[in-house]
């Protein structure tokens, strides 16, 4: 089965001179279900569409929107599969010098708020074709939303495009519903109730219902009680079950945004990822030696979708939602077997995982009638009495697979809730996880070490991971492995004080762990933990949270979760001073720093410490 076509010649090969649907997107094309594009590409390709894809267009040359003649029914727009302002910029605002999701890892492919620019791009070349724009870009901008890189409110992305409908989470159901009316020859403006979409009407054409209102765009530009208000709404009601539909006035604008769309069943999950995708990117990337990020997907499994955990700093919430849901165990073993057989493969399936790997079904039957409680989380501060637990279904999955003729090893590596796990009381997944599923190293996500940051992030406190890492580590001695653990943890979080972050550098020295790389809390938009460095509230509480937001504040953090290395020597040093933790400067076993020339005045001991984010942690 070939590429969808990226050319009016292949277009025209399939029998038509103009595409029904012009997919869009800031990414280059990769045909793999790790992608987007890919999967609405194929998706309407299955349901008889005529779909061409249009990647990394040059978004200064109109005409480029014009290469497949005017599509019949509409564009669909969407900026990557990650954020164009994240994949362009640092947490410290610096431009990137890659980008991992362009051909050669190059920079510069896709404009800043790429949505944007292509959906004005779009209109200026057919102004009279329908623009429905998609992915997480437009999903995470979907309300008025802070906006880290302008320091602004921005409105909702469907205000700011000019789009005609927005459609957020993973799409592929209300996108088919959405072709379908508008192949019936339905108006775009007429169509306003499609679940999982956003639409607009003017004020005066609003038709009031059963709703929950969100402060308007002009309130939340205008106090910080108000974002913060309306930040709530928006993630209590975002769900499938029981979520209302949601508004927000914009000017002489109502934004609509109707309930999430139901997450796919196990039959629909199974066919969308059997669809039949080339897997790997287009042929026109060889010259340049493809795309880097397909290369970290090629040969891994999704077997899930969403996550139940909902951090306040992840996205996933926001977009995937929390309720799980699951491929058939043939459909993943049908799909192992499928990369044995192509070019390139070792023996080696890098992952079976997805958002969290361990999660294989619902958290609690209860969620399914009533979906998943309001403000609560499954799992922080304390795992909930009702919490389900079972590690057994995906036992069974990975046992098959390992034991695939062609398959030498199967690895976990997309990430597991160690405090999920923790709750499991039969040990078996645990030690078969270690003995088989990890790569020398084993990703897990403690965060921090300071329960109250932890609070504020959603996260179990530091004792889960104490546990977890006791256990970890006694049974790989017992299995005779050299294998590590890879902590990561985020530094200048909201709450995270100075004390905090001295805290979580005498858990790293105790612990035994250096991080190689440092990462500071990123705001990216519709997170939680975003609308707490905004406003200086946690919007569930209400209450003041402190926020490091100046450049000395972050780099006094983040030189502490690396204090080992010379050049953070000042800094820490500084910041000990600063918080008079004197203690901690000298020659002592606990010492972080041995301190200047100068002499030091000695200070009673405080205790320390409260957040870092890193990513590669190694124990000594």
């Amino acid at each position: 089965m070939p590429f969808l076509p990226v050319t009016k010649e292949e277009i025209n090969a399939l029998g038509r001179s103009e595409p029904d649907f012009v997919l869009v997107t800031g990414d280059a094309y990769c045909d793999h279900p790790s992608f987007g594009t890919a999967i609405i590409g194929r998706v309407l390709e299955a349901a008889g569409y005529c779909v061409a894809i249009l990647a990394q267009p040059d978004w200064k040359n109109e005409s480029e929107f014009r290469k497949f003649g005017k599509p019949r029914y509409a564009f669909l727009i969407n900026g990557g599969n990650i954020d164009s302002m994240v994949a362009h910029y640092t947490a410290a605002k610096k431009k990137r010098s890659d980008d991992a999701y362009s051909p050669g890892g190059k920079a510069g492919k896709r404009p800043d708020r790429a949505t944007v620019v292509y959906s004005k791009l779009a209109k200026k070349a057919y102004p009279d074709v329908p623009v429905i724009i998609g992915g997480l870009e437009a999903s995470l901008r979907r309300f008025a939303h802070y906006d880290y890189w302008s320091d602004s409110v921005r409105p909702s992305i469907l205000i700011e495009s000019g789009a005609d409908i927005l459609s957020y989470g993973m799409g592929e159901n209300q996108t088919l519903e959405l072709a379908k009316r508008l192949s019936d020859g339905e108006n775009v403006r007429s169509i306003l109730d499609v679940r999982g979409t956003v639409v607009t009407v003017p004020i005066k054409e609003y038709k009031p219902g059963p709703a929950a209102e969100c402060p308007s765009f002009e309130r939340v530009c205008e106090s910080k009680k108000e974002y913060a208000v309306s930040c709530r709404i928006q993630q209590d009601e975002h769900d499938a079950v029981r979520g209302k539909r949601i508004i927000q006035r914009h000017g002489d604008r109502m934004l609509v945004c109707n309930p999430p769309m139901p997450p796919l069943s196990t039959e629909e999950f199974d066919r969308v990822y059997e669809l039949p995708y080339m897997r790997r990117c287009h042929p026109v990337y060889d010259a340049e030696g493809g795309v880097p990020g397909m290369t970290e997907v090629e040969f891994s499994i999704v077997h899930n979708r969403g996550c139940f955990g909902a951090c306040a700093f992840c996205s996933l919430a926001f977009h995937q939602g929390r309720q799980i849901t699951v491929r058939s165990e043939e459909s993943v073993i049908r799909e192992a077997q499928m990369l044995t057989r192509m070019k390139g493969f070792k023996g080696y399936i890098h992952d079976v995982g997805g958002p969290t790997a361990n999660f294989r079904h619902p958290s609690c039957e209860k969620q399914l009638k009533s979906g998943l409680c309001k403000g609560k989380r499954c799992l922080a501060p304390k795992p909930c009495p009702n919490l389900e637990v079972s590690h057994q279904e995906y036992l069974e999955l990975l046992r098959k697979l390992r034991s695939i003729k062609g398959v030498k090893k199967v690895f976990v590596r997309s990430g597991i809730r160690f405090d999920y796990l923790m709750c499991d009381n039969d040990d078996t997944f645990f030690r078969e996880l270690v003995e088989h599923h990890v790569s020398g190293q084993l990703k897990v996500a403690p965060e921090h070490c300071s329960n109250n940051v932890l609070d504020h992030m959603g996260k179990p406190h530091i004792e889960a991971y104490r546990a977890f890492s006791k256990k970890f580590f006694k049974i790989t001695k017992q299995i005779g492995k050299e294998q590590y653990l890879v902590p990561y943890l985020m530094s200048s979080h909201p709450g995270s004080t100075l004390k905090d972050a001295i805290e979580l550098a005498v858990f790293l020295k105790k612990e035994k762990l250096r991080p190689e790389q440092v990462q500071d809390f990123y705001p990216t938009p519709g997170t939680i933990s975003t609308c707490m460095f905004y406003t200086g509230l946690d919007p569930y509480t209400m209450e003041e949270v402190y926020v490091p937001k100046t450049a000395q504040q972050k780099a006094q953090q983040r030189a502490l979760l690396q204090y080992f290395k010379p050049e953070n020597r000042e800094q820490v040093e500084k910041a000990l001073k600063a918080a008079g933790r004197y203690d901690l400067i000298g020659n002592g076993p606990e010492c972080l720093v041995r301190g200047s020339s100068v002499q030091q005045k000695r200070q009673p001991a405080q205790k320390g410490g409260r957040n870092d984010k890193n990513k590669r942690y190694r124990r000594r």
